[in-house]
């Protein structure tokens, strides 16, 4: 099977836009192709990641118009959605259509426009992806990571503080990401005044709701030097995808996600590394808690352990496991469609040594992109080509 090349990354500026998702997609596109050095028209496959075009501002048919306007016929389209991990999906179907010998070369644009919704219509949107009974109840994603988080903090004795300081630690790295919706540092004092949404969480243990677009450009590894000088490419050397119960209070375990053991065990095979070899990881911290839940099951931590690293900053841009150089959902903004292909943009920017002010010293990277509450997981590894 053909390793599978990343020759161009783009993403736009996340935040509130006053663009609508086609257009911001094919900014994202237009960027991407320039990058990589090749036009629409030569891309065999262009799929898009979009979780909710339609119940946003009843776009659809999102894909056919984007090949419109990148001048990307006749190239097959297709929309992946798999709901807040939809770009993870798309990252994986795109892997797919390379390493199978179906494209040479393929584009993912992911991308979700939002912000012209109130904060109760996006969250109903979002809400829509539960169990029909947890839904009918009037429970939300905030509602299960409050949830979870009382019962990790109360099982593994950790403080309030720690989650805090999750929140502290992304938005210092957001300063540094031009694209990042925050771009503005926060102490710990302000984190843990902020309003309750869902006890214990407060208002700045929560991503913010963003509209947003990124690309990425794949072809075969074998041919990945004709498109980019100097080897500055990476290779997704593992991937993965899995999913968890539907109904959450079904698992054995709540502060465990399934689909995150699964999905990286999976991609961690393919590669033949372990979580020791990754240098820098971009989680899906939709929720302060999130980024302990998945540290933990992607084993760079023991169980109940990840609030400890936080603690003692091994996960700080300079520790000894940098995550969310990016600023991660938290500071850089959370467009659905797009998280998860700006997750890889980040892991592609740090492993090629072109991140900038981000840049850590990373051989091995990770991005692991959540869909619902851990419902559904797609983890991928990169590597520098050289």
């Amino acid at each position: 099977m053909e390793r599978v090349a990343i020759i161009g990354a783009s993403m736009t500026r996340f935040g509130q836009r006053d663009a609508w998702v086609r257009e911001l997609l094919a900014e994202a596109g237009e960027a991407a192709l320039a990058d990589a050095g090749v036009d629409g028209g030569d891309l065999d496959h262009l799929y898009v990641s979009n979780m909710a075009s339609g119940e946003f501002e009843g776009q659809t048919g999102v894909p056919n118009a984007l090949a419109h306007d990148l001048a990307a016929t006749p190239a097959y389209t297709a929309r992946i959605d798999q709901t807040s991990s939809s770009g993870g999906a798309g990252v994986y179907a795109a892997w797919q259509s390379i390493a199978s010998g179906a494209s040479d070369l393929t584009m993912l644009v992911g991308g979700e426009k939002m912000t012209h919704r109130s904060t109760a219509e996006a969250t109903d949107v979002i809400a829509s992806l539960t169990h029909p009974v947890e839904y009918k109840h009037g429970v939300t994603l905030p509602s299960f990571a409050g949830l979870t988080a009382r019962l990790y903090l109360d099982t593994y004795d950790a403080p309030r503080e720690s989650l805090g300081k999750v929140a502290v630690k992304n938005h210092r790295n957001g300063v540094d990401n031009p694209h990042a919706q925050f771009r503005k540092e926060v102490d710990l004092e302000t984190v843990l005044e902020s309003p309750v949404v869902a006890d214990p969480l407060r208002l700045y243990d929560f991503c913010p709701i963003t509209d947003g677009s990124a690309a990425l450009v794949f072809c075969p590894e074998s041919v990945a030097e004709e498109y980019v000088p100097d080897d500055q490419y990476a290779v997704i050397s593992g991937i993965g995808g899995a999913t968890d119960t539907h109904v959450v209070h079904e698992r054995a375990d709540p502060t465990t996600m399934g689909g995150v053991v699964d999905s990286s065990a999976i991609a961690y095979e393919m590669a033949g590394v372990g979580p020791d070899d990754v240098d820098v990881a971009e989680l899906h911290d939709m929720f302060t808690i999130l980024e302990f839940l998945q540290s933990e099951d992607l084993g760079f931590f023991e169980k109940g352990e990840g609030w400890k690293a936080v603690e003692e900053g091994v996960t700080d841009r300079d520790g000894d496991l940098p995550i969310n150089t990016s600023g991660g959902l938290k500071s850089k903004g959370h467009p659905l469609g797009a998280s998860g292909v700006a997750q890889v943009y980040e892991i592609v920017k740090q492993v090629t040594g072109d991140a900038g002010p981000r840049q850590v010293d990373a051989d091995t990277g990770l991005a692991c992109n959540v869909g619902g509450f851990g419902n559904c997981v797609t983890t991928a590894i990169l590597e520098g080509s050289q």
